[in-house]
């Protein structure tokens, strides 16, 4: 490497790897379903601290305890499980970076979707802040409440760039009415309001997270849990709805597969919710709801994306551009 050339890595790094390397257009969607994949991860495995009572495993952060960096022989399986989960947390970092590096070296460049990259990383770095804050206030249900929400907008971020990927760059164009979209943004309000009802729950619940005395929300965990179970059986009751009307006005096959896919999932969430209710909350019933609701997000998300589509934007060529450059031009642009 030359001199000039360390000169530009330092200067942009990302500049420089995408002057040098194009990815293929499956390499680009793969990175963001990465990036997704391990999003829905850190959030399964946070959910497997809580509940194997490793939440306080590693006493401190952003060490594991005063004098050690991770987990020591007498801290046994609990501060393996807790340094285990904060390693992910480069996992995760590292997936959202190649996503960023993927999207950035994507010929043509494209902004919107190196922006959407960015927006996970600075979501990660918040939650991981937050998390070293949960730990230093011992597991706080408040705290642990907004950890998993951040962790949820982190999923709804990782979705929008995986769909990203697939889709152009131009204006979007709606496949239904103004009224149909409506429905489902009622439907992405009420979703909203289940998961947050859902960390209430789990806030005034028996899994606090640790051995230890642990603070918990002072409400009624049975009367929030019917709360949560009405809002549930509203998103299923809007989604039945949405999937019918759509049906109604012969909507294309997109919004229809999505919808239909979504009312399993939730379906089968609501299956695994009532089981768990009725059987004192074991642990592995608790920990499949939690990757349900990871599930459910994202379909939902994906519900709400499906009702436009975005066809490639027109290539940005100079008039004065020979026949080499238009056909190199055309190519890029139907990469």
């Amino acid at each position: 490497m030359t001199r000039a050339d360390a000169q530009a890595v330092l200067r942009n790094p990302l500049a420089f790897i995408a002057a040098r390397w194009t990815p293929d257009p499956r390499t680009v969607r793969r990175a963001a379903l990465a990036a997704l994949v391990m999003a829905v991860v850190i959030v399964v495995t946070g959910g497997a601290v809580r509940l194997t009572g490793s939440g306080l495993g590693c006493p401190t952060w952003p060490k594991c305890t005063d004098d050690s960096l991770v987990s020591t022989r007498e801290m046994g399986l609990h501060g393996v499980i807790e340094f285990g989960n904060r390693l992910l947390t480069y996992v995760l970092c590292a997936a959202v970076g190649w996503a960023i590096v993927a999207a950035r070296s994507q010929k043509p460049y494209r902004r919107s979707l190196t922006r959407l990259g960015w927006a996970q990383f600075w979501v990660v770095m918040g939650n991981a802040i937050l998390g070293g804050i949960v730990v230093l206030v011992g597991l706080n249900p408040y705290t642990v409440a907004a950890h998993f929400l951040l962790s949820s907008a982190l999923i709804a971020v990782a979705t929008v760039m995986w769909q990203r990927t697939r889709e152009g760059d131009g204006e979007p164009r709606p496949l239904v009415g103004a009224a149909v979209r409506q429905l489902v943004w009622f439907l992405v309000v009420a979703s909203v309001l289940v998961i947050a009802v859902g960390t209430v729950v789990t806030g005034s619940g028996p899994h606090a997270g640790d051995s230890s005395e642990v603070p918990r929300m002072p409400l009624d965990p049975a009367m929030v849990s019917k709360v949560h179970a009405v809002l549930a059986w509203i998103v299923a009751t809007l989604t039945f709805a949405l999937w019918f009307v759509l049906k109604a006005v012969d909507a294309p096959a997109g919004p229809l597969h999505r919808t239909r896919e979504l009312f399993l999932i939730i379906l089968a969430q609501g299956v695994i919710g009532y089981v768990q209710y009725f059987t004192d909350l074991p642990e592995i019933l608790v920990g499949a709801h939690m990757f349900g609701s990871c599930v459910m997000w994202i379909w939902v998300v994906r519900v709400l994306l499906s009702l436009r589509e975005r066809p490639e934007a027109a290539a940005d060529l100079p008039d004065t551009a020979g026949p080499a450059d238009t056909a190199a031009g055309t190519r890029l642009t139907t990469a």
